[in-house]
């Protein structure tokens, strides 16, 4: 096949922030489905192995014979390990406790930081046709989620509003300098995005005035308010934009997906 036939390759996201509770799970499903409803191919690959991507996007345990383990270290075919949502256009290699040991497994490999990186590059990748790759981490920076940087564009950064949060962040961007130095130079910062916010607490303000002021345009203009539907989605294992798709938190996420693809098409361009 010409390179002018061969598929462009996705846009590879991984979503990281070390500390948990932040809304990082969240904001992998909804972004992922409020990506897919503009018509985009998405497959989320869910690199925690809490599981909590894969719940969240409707995959029972018990279909989980193949995960995000064997895509790291199994030999099985891509399309074994691809699953269907619910969501038109978005699918999803799913992850279970297994995971847990992998970094430990991943200890004793040569190419251990990049194996992710190799497994989401192989030409079966690209005859699925995918637009966007996200990678929801595990919430620590260890070996997987340094294989996700290696694999990734770009790292999105999901920030609480609250408390020391800027505190936080300062170590992952450390990682993420880590990463352009010892495996891929070319990774930077997709967006830094404000989480669980409230207009009416000072806190969020000050933490949102605090992290434009020190991070400039790498904030995107969308929050994530606090909201009851976001919050409830999980549980009924779907995203909010099928939960309650007119909610103020289905709104934030299609407007996140907006400055996604407009930040893309501008780096494209």
């Amino acid at each position: 096949m010409s390179d002018v036939m061969r598929p462009a390759d996705p846009k590879i996201i991984a979503v990281a922030n070390q500390k948990g509770g932040v809304g990082k799970t969240t904001t992998t499903i909804n972004l992922a489905a409020a990506l897919a409803e503009t018509g985009k191919k998405v497959l989320v690959v869910d690199l925690d192995p809490q599981g909590n991507a894969s719940t969240g996007l409707g995959i029972e345990l018990d279909d989980r014979e193949y995960t995000t383990y064997d895509l790291l270290l199994g030999d099985v075919d891509l399309q074994s390990l691809i699953l269907p949502t619910l969501t038109p256009g978005l699918t999803i290699i799913p992850a279970t406790v297994d995971l847990s040991s992998a970094d430990i497994e991943l200890i004793s490999n040569e190419k251990r930081s990049f194996l992710l990186h190799e497994a989401l590059r192989q030409p079966a990748v690209a005859d699925l046709g995918l637009d966007y790759v996200l990678i929801d981490c595990p919430p620590s920076l260890n070996l997987l989620t340094v294989n996700a940087m290696i694999a990734a564009n770009s790292v999105l950064v999901p920030l609480q509003s609250e408390f020391f949060a800027l505190e936080g962040l300062s170590q992952l961007m450390l990682t993420v300098r880590e990463v352009r130095q010892s495996g891929n130079q070319d990774l930077r910062i997709e967006g830094i995005v404000l989480t669980m916010f409230d207009k009416r607490n000072n806190l969020s303000l000050q933490v949102e005035q605090d992290a434009r002021d020190n991070l400039g345009e790498l904030v995107f203009a969308t929050r994530i308010p606090r909201n009851v539907r976001v919050s409830e989605a999980p549980s009924f294992a779907m995203p909010v934009l099928t939960y309650d798709a007119t909610s103020k938190g289905a709104e934030a996420y299609r407007a996140l997906a907006q400055e996604v693809l407009n930040k893309n098409m501008q780096t494209a361009a």
